[in-house]
């Protein structure tokens, strides 16, 4: 089964659908964000990923209040999700932007205010959150879009993925193995369940998103199968803000959308022949013909 996003055709054998997940490390910034977009053209990328939160809606109450040191003084945690959530008219410059370099773009939606929002923007899908695999309102709200959408199943059980794949559907449904850990270990990367996510759900698109320090995690992902990878992408992964320190700097997704084309290439497809590079070595080195 295939799922198509915007352009691409994500699953089916096509290759890797690659999300460049900007999220909040634009820290606020329309020209950070530009710059952002600018790397996951360059490097090859299929789509970029925001967020997009109601502050009052999306932060946790106990979480409101608390002080926050950020680049603009000190603030209360909800004051410091106001400053860095973009307006429509940001976010019709972004969009401008993305679709100028020849990028998808779509976001998380953290409550259902944002996903009415998003869908004025005309996203071309949605993607739900490990954190918001629970919030059945939300995933009411993105069903009811029609439009594809992509569930990330970081921090959630099998039963909890069960369950919000019972409300969305698998009509227009692409899953992302993920472990929402910021960086992750390899020792919590749980890789198999790629192909465990490919058995349990038949017919439904497995991807990955990862939040692992470097390359190799992702490309073994893609070795095991997974459809599309989603990575966080920085400047620099020094600069300030919670993400930016599990996320790949523009040298680094160039590296990994390479790299995925490789493997791509070199899976091949099951099927043992010989090759035309083998015939001289074969005349040269097989002492017994068949």
């Amino acid at each position: 089964m295939t799922v198509t996003i915007g352009s691409r055709v994500v699953g089916g054998g096509r290759p890797a659908y690659v999300i460049a997940e900007i999220g909040l490390n634009h820290n606020g910034d329309v020209d950070i964000a530009k710059r952002l977009i600018d790397v996951a053209a360059d490097a090859g990328a299929d789509a970029v990923k925001f967020q997009k939160r109601t502050p009052e809606i999306a932060t946790p109450e106990h979480m409101r209040d608390m002080p926050r040191d950020t680049p603009w003084g000190r603030m209360t945690y909800l004051d410091y999700r106001r400053r860095v959530e973009f307006d429509r008219e940001q976010y019709i410059e972004i969009s401008d932007h993305a679709l100028l370099r020849g990028l998808e773009w779509f976001a998380s939606p953290w409550d259902v205010p944002s996903v009415a929002f998003l869908e004025d923007l005309g996203v071309v899908a949605h993607k739900v959150a490990s954190a918001s695999l629970t919030d059945v309102e939300l995933l009411q709200a993105l069903r009811d879009t029609g439009k594809p959408v992509i569930l990330s199943t970081g921090m959630s059980t099998i039963e909890q993925i069960d369950a919000a794949i019972d409300m969305l559907g698998t009509d227009r449904l692409v899953l992302m193995h993920a472990t929402s850990t910021y960086p992750m270990e390899p020792e919590e990367a749980n890789l198999r369940m790629i192909p465990a996510l490919r058995d349990r759900f038949p017919g439904v698109p497995v991807g990955y998103s990862g939040h692992e320090r470097g390359l190799q995690i992702s490309l073994a992902a893609v070795a095991l199968g997974a459809v599309a990878v989603e990575r966080h992408i920085t400047l620099d992964r020094t600069m300030w803000g919670s993400d930016h320190a599990a996320s790949l700097e523009p040298a680094g997704l160039q590296h990994l959308v390479r790299d995925i084309r490789v493997i791509e290439e070199a899976l091949g497809d099951g099927v043992k022949r010989v090759y035309p590079g083998e015939l001289a070595p074969m005349a040269k080195l097989r002492r017994v013909p068949a």
